[in-house]
């Protein structure tokens, strides 16, 4: 629920270099993981079955946010999934199943490459990019001569992530820009998902192909359309799990009917939704089996239908692809040996399987001990201050922590946790230039968590699960415009976790749209003060200083922000390039915000912000033409709108700025500059009715602390109407 965190954390380089002439190896930098010298599930080297799918194209879906017992072919009456069940029906579906990551961007990324996170080593849904090194399995399949196309559904899965590396088409065309409810990942539907998905695929037809189809919908808030909305009114979840299903009909219904050429499908979730099990709301907290396992569904021709009980891991898509398909798979090589990829085909005859996960979210954006765990023979060990060891077959909903009672046992499975995934890395384990890297986002100081090296009971996820529920309670009264409530609730959290730097960051937010800048900054500065996440806090705390009138400082505090890349540098430049504006370097608020948009050149925040600062340079031609290409990219940006109706004004379209206000005023009935600038057209227009009715409203709502000025010019249009 929270919004994208702002540390700018970085790619490890446990992390791969391509090797090889032809790029055929991949070598894992670091010893091989686990006390036998191999990481987990890759000491059995299975003969290769030969391919029965050569030639086949390949469909992979991933539904996010999928309970594996939320569908119907996992005996679940309550929701109904039509389609889903009759692929499972034909299908080979494996009824123990797990992911390694309880977040989008690195499950995705297991999925993609056949790789542990700590290997790949991308660990969060923010502040890590796949390295250009890594072949993809769109990489792998490009190379064998298929036609690769990408289509997802919400940002942690945007190409600036790096999972787009191999994919000719790679379709992120979700909004983007800002929104008033600051906690909402831009996304789209599946069934805008799905269409353009589907033309790609029979464009394609007589072509070997491979299109991976991403669904974001389960993912909460819930809020499922039409007529599933109604039938699931008291059970949303499943209500987006049934629209889900509907999406992807046109998709499968095809191939089901065998009126498609041969291929094999795929369908996963990349983690779990909590629904309240363990007191986790939705996902990330922990990896209990609500969030870690998920359904697997795999699917062709020659594939026999049944209920597979072994065990099944996300790292076992990439073989099992490669094997239907006869493609050889690529080497992993470390410094002690040499081997396949960690996962096996599921395709082949059973092996010993053990299963790494782990949950890192709230160690890096907060601070709290990192989760890491192992799975071998339906034996779960999570490692952790208040570590857990529970036997998956005895007790699946884990309410028995065995872990005093089996001390063998966990000590068994501790010893299997690869060394490569500890959490920060050891000294010693990055080089010395990846370290300096690693210092200058922040890592030594502390900022996020990210230079603490042990954590006590106090750390544990489990402890603080109270706090984490007190946020989720900031956040809907954030989101529900209540940012009285949020305050109140946010400093409840800082009391309980004064290092909290998230608190901090919601607190501020809050108080800035109660228009109390001031006490936010102050909020910002005790969140710093008490080794809050540097670079995110320094974020707020620069836009909180432009929107108190206090521009030289906030410049002061951006600008060594700036130079220090990561994905989430675009966010400082564009903090930065407005708060040089408001100090009057118009100039160098141009070029700084030109640097963002050339590292994202659909970024329409970016174009939002240039349209306004050449207006105020009264370049009103080339701010009309960034502002449209901002809503061309989202057309529900009410600032771009606002700021458009200002530039169509001056160039003397009054109809066209009038419309523009009321479209800006209709997205945010909170942005008052839009109210305004329509009240006063309105009276000069001689629409007198209008006119008052716009600025009436207006005085009824403007803080007199930010609109003084306004405020008397409305009540003297509003004298000379005789309102």
């Amino acid at each position: 629920m929270r919004r994208p965190s702002l540390s700018l954390w970085t790619v490890l380089a446990l992390a791969i270099v391509l090797l090889g002439a032809g790029g055929a190896a991949w070598w894992v930098h670091g010893r091989p993981a686990g006390a036998g010298g191999s990481s987990p599930g890759a000491d059995h080297a299975a003969s290769h079955p030969g391919p029965f799918l050569q030639g086949a194209d390949f469909l992979l879906v991933t539904i996010d946010t999928l309970r594996a017992d939320s569908v119907g072919f996992a005996g679940n009456r309550r929701v109904e999934t039509p389609v889903l069940d009759r692929l499972a029906a034909a299908a080979r579906v494996f009824t123990d199943a797990h992911a390694h990551n309880v977040i989008t961007l690195p499950s995705h990324t297991n999925i993609l490459t056949g790789l542990y996170p700590f290997q790949h080593g991308v660990r969060e849904n923010s502040g890590f990019t796949l390295s250009p090194a890594v072949p993809t399995l769109a990489t792998l399949l490009k190379r064998a001569g298929y036609a690769t196309g990408a289509f997802v559904g919400a940002y942690p899965l945007d190409s600036h992530y790096g999972l787009n590396q191999g994919f000719d088409v790679y379709d992120d065309r979700f909004p983007r820009g800002s929104d008033p409810d600051e906690f909402k990942l831009a996304e789209r539907r599946g069934s805008e998902v799905v269409a353009p998905a589907l033309a790609w695929w029979n464009a394609h037809r007589g072509g070997r192909r491979f299109l991976w189809v991403h669904l974001y919908d389960p993912h909460a808030a819930y809020d499922p359309p039409e007529p599933f909305a109604s039938r699931y009114r008291d059970r949303p979840y499943l209500g987006e799990i049934a629209a889900t299903d509907s999406f992807l009909a046109p998709l499968l219904t095809p191939l089901l009917d065998h009126r498609e050429p041969p291929a094999l499908v795929i369908v996963t979730g990349d983690h779990g939704e909590a629904l309240g099990d363990h007191g986790e709301m939705t996902h990330g907290l922990f990896a209990y089996e609500a969030t870690l396992q998920i359904p697997l569904v795999v699917w062709g021709p020659g594939i026999e239908p049944a209920r597979d009980g072994r065990a099944a891991r996300h790292v076992d898509v990439v073989p099992t692809v490669l094997s239907a398909l006869g493609i050889a798979p690529p080497a992993v090589t470390g410094t002690g040996g040499t081997g396949g990829l960690p996962g096996r085909s599921l395709l082949l005859p059973a092996a010993r399987e053990d299963s790494y996960f782990e949950a890192l979210s709230t160690t890096l954006n907060r601070g709290w001990a990192p989760l890491r765990g192992m799975l071998r023979a339906r034996r779960k060990l999570i490692d952790l201050p208040l570590p857990e060891l529970y036997d998956l077959d005895t007790d699946p909903q884990e309410a028995n922590n065995l872990y005093d009672r089996d001390r063998p046992t966990a000590h068994a499975l501790a010893r299997l946790l690869p060394a490569e995934s500890v959490w920060p890395p050891r000294p010693g384990a990055v080089s010395a230039e990846e370290a300096a890297r690693l210092k200058s986002l922040g890592y030594s100081s502390g900022g996020g968590g990210g230079g603490k090296r042990s954590w006590t009971a106090a750390d544990d996820p489990k402890t603080l699960i109270g706090v984490d529920r007190k946020l989720h309670e900031v956040i809907d009264a954030y989101s529900r415009h209540r940012y009285e409530d949020a305050v109140r609730l946010a400093r409840e959290c800082i009391a309980a976790r004064p290092d909290f730097a998230e608190a901090y960051e919601n607190l501020a937010l809050s108080l800035r749209q109660l228009e109390r800048p001031g006490e936010a900054i102050q909020a910002l500065r005790a969140g710093l003060a008490h080794g809050g996440d540097p670079e995110s806090l320094s974020l707020q705390l620069g836009l909180a200083l432009s929107e108190a009138g206090r521009p030289q400082e906030a410049v002061a505090v951006l600008t060594p922000l700036a130079g220090r890349g990561g994905t989430e540098s675009v966010d400082v430049q564009n903090a930065l390039g407005i708060a040089l504006s408001d100090a009057g370097r118009h100039a160098e608020g141009v070029k700084t915000l030109e640097r963002a948009l050339q590292a994202a050149p659909e970024n329409p925040k970016t174009l939002e912000n240039l349209g306004i600062v050449l207006l105020r340079m009264g370049r009103r031609e080339a701010a009309r033409d960034r502002l449209r290409q901002a809503l061309a990219l989202n057309d529900k940006l009410p600032i771009s709108w606002n700021t458009l109706g200002v530039a169509l004004y001056q160039g003397g379209d009054w109809a066209g700025a009038v419309t523009a206000w009321q479209r800006a005023f209709a997205l945010d009935p909170r942005l008052l500059d839009a109210l305004y600038n329509l009240g006063l057209v309105a009276a000069e227009a001689g629409r007198a009715a209008e006119a008052r009715n716009a600025l009436e409203r207006f005085l009824r709502t403007a803080p007199p602390e930010r609109f003084h000025d306004e405020i008397a010019r409305a009540r003297e249009v509003l004298t000379h109407l005789g309102g």
